[in-house]
Parts: C-alpha cells; structure tokens; sequence
C-alpha cells in the first residue's frame, strides 16, 4: 500500500470520528501523559510536578551534585531543571483556567441560543454519529453545574484566597486552559440530539429526572464544601496543617469535592439508556489522575514537615481507596 493510501485510509478514520470521541481522547492522552510523568524517578517527577511548598529549589533535591555512576542522568535532569525553570509563570495564573470556564460556558450558551455556526457544526456532526443523546434539560442542568462551579472558582480567586509568590510550569497552566476549553464542549456534545431537536433524543424523561435527582444533591454537597474548604485553606498561617471540617479525614478534601463534582455531572449529562455521560467519565478519570499525583506529593510534604503521625489516618483524597 502507497503513502497516498495510508493517507486516504488515515483520513477516512478521522472522519468517522464524534466530536465526543475527540474530546474522550483528550482527557484520556492527557490522563496518560500526567500518570506517565508520575511513573518517572523522583528527581525529575519533582521537578516536572511540583509547584508552590513542595516545589523543590535546589537540584538535585539534596542540593549536592549527583554521583560519578549518575552523571549521564544528572546532565538529563539538569537540561530538565534548566528547561522547567526558564519556562515558569505566576500561580496567580490559576486564576484563568476559571476566567476561561465561565467564558466558555457563556459562548456556548450564545452559540445555542443565537444558532451560532460553531456549535451547529459540532452539534450536527455528533448527531450524525447515531450515538444516544441526553436530553435537552440534561444538558442544560450540566451547564448550569460547570457554570456555577466556574463562578464559585473566580469569586474565590477574587475575594477569598490569599495571592501567591510561588510559580508552575508553564506546561502545567497550558494543559489546565485545554482541560476547560474541552469541558465547555464535552457538557452538552453528548445531548447534541437534542440541542438539534432530533426528536428521538428526548424519549427518556424518566430516566433522565432520575440521573438529575440523584446528582444534584451530589453536586451541591461538593460545590458547598470546596468553597468551605477553599475558605478554611485561605484562613491558615502559610503552609501549616488544615484539620477543619472534611480535612479531618482527607489530605486534599478539596480535591475529593473536586472529583465529586465532576462525577455529578457526569451522572447529570448521561444519555438515554446509561448513568454515566463517556466523555465526562474521560474528564473525570483525568481529574482523578491529575490530582492524585498532587495529593500523593502533598502527604509527603505534610508527613516530611508535619510528621508521618500527622497524615497516618488520613485518606488523599478517595474514600476507602486513595
């Protein structure tokens, strides 16, 4: 077979491809990528992972150069250090991927509304793929979910948390503003059927109050306790202990709200005959992965300074398993 045919066969599967399966493909690449760096030595997952307290500033993390047997690694981790160091931004910066959210959710929002040609395009072609489709009210609770959470996000950004000296890699701030430019999409892509008025996409009223009934009080539980813990956060002396409320019995409670909302949006956008929405579960699995290597770095910086007494009791931030 020629380099033309492989071409043609090449496009062909793109072609057959939902705006869904691009968005589920995303998460889960990026999922894969983050769980891949976690996977590396100490030395460079600390440097590739770390921000803000546990950001190390010296390497190697000991501050004395390598060993003569790991000289070849040492060069690869100091081109790492030196690339890492020379690309960092503000932590301040976090603030965007929230300001980006909001501003998605509204464009979506205007693009529906007004029949815009962007949201026609990807609605049309999701609803060509024959794939179920939620309902339009399933859709518009989801979007009210990750516009309410997106508010909430920059209220506390603006009026609650304290600012911050500290950097990320500048990677880490790009990966964040794609993760909320594909949710925009991945909230209502899945009842695209239905935003098109496809009538078969709304025989499933039932089912749907279900999935509704069942992840509001879920969404709500979460998105009330991450402000509280966010608050709690903001209150302490800098880099001392949160003990209050669900940080009793989490190290990152404000993660496991986190995974909570998105797991409620998740039930909320599912469409006719399932209880999960696919592309949300993808977003979910990469939030999981995403803030579960933080919250193991965060154990360790806490035993580290705090002692091993102090996290010993304590789950990451899934109950019962993590």
């Amino acid at each position: 077979m020629g380099r033309h045919e492989l071409l043609q066969g090449f496009l062909v599967i793109l072609s057959g491809v939902s705006p869904a399966q691009w968005c589920q493909a995303f998460f889960l690449l990026a999922a894969g990528g983050v769980g891949a760096v976690a996977a590396m030595p100490c030395d460079a997952k600390t440097l590739l992972v770390d921000y803000g307290a546990r950001k190390a500033q010296k390497y190697p993390a000991d501050g004395r150069p390598p060993p003569a047997h790991r000289l070849r690694q040492g060069r690869l981790l100091s081109l790492t250090a030196t690339l890492t160091s020379s690309t960092q931004v503000p932590h301040s910066w976090f603030n965007a991927f929230y300001v980006v959210s909001v501003a998605s959710s509204v464009f979506w929002l205007v693009q529906y509304l007004t029949g815009g040609s962007i949201w026609r395009l990807i609605a049309s072609s999701q609803a060509a793929s024959g794939e179920p489709s939620a309902t339009l009210e399933q859709v518009g609770v989801s979007w009210l979910m990750l516009f309410l959470q997106g508010a909430r996000r920059v209220f506390e950004h603006a009026f609650i948390l304290q600012s911050s000296k500290s950097t990320m890699w500048v990677v880490h701030w790009l990966l964040g503003l794609l993760f909320y430019l594909f949710i925009g999409v991945s909230i209502w892509v899945e009842g695209s059927a239905a935003t098109m008025e496809v009538t078969t996409a709304n025989n499933d009223k039932m089912g749907a109050l279900w999935k509704t009934m069942v992840a509001l009080p879920v969404f709500l539980y979460a998105w009330i306790n991450q402000y509280r813990c966010h608050k709690h956060l903001a209150g302490l002396k800098k880099y001392s202990l949160p003990e209050a409320g669900l940080f009793r019995h989490f190290i990152c409670a404000h993660y496991t709200c986190e995974c909570l909302l998105y797991l409620s949006m998740t039930i909320a956008a599912a469409p006719r005959g399932a209880w999960c929405n696919r592309t949300l579960l993808c977003a979910l699995v990469f939030v999981i992965v995403n803030l579960g290597v933080t919250a193991s770095g965060t154990r360790k910086w806490y035993a580290d300074k705090f002692g091993v007494g102090s996290v010993a009791k304590k789950w990451n931030m899934i109950p019962f398993i993590f």
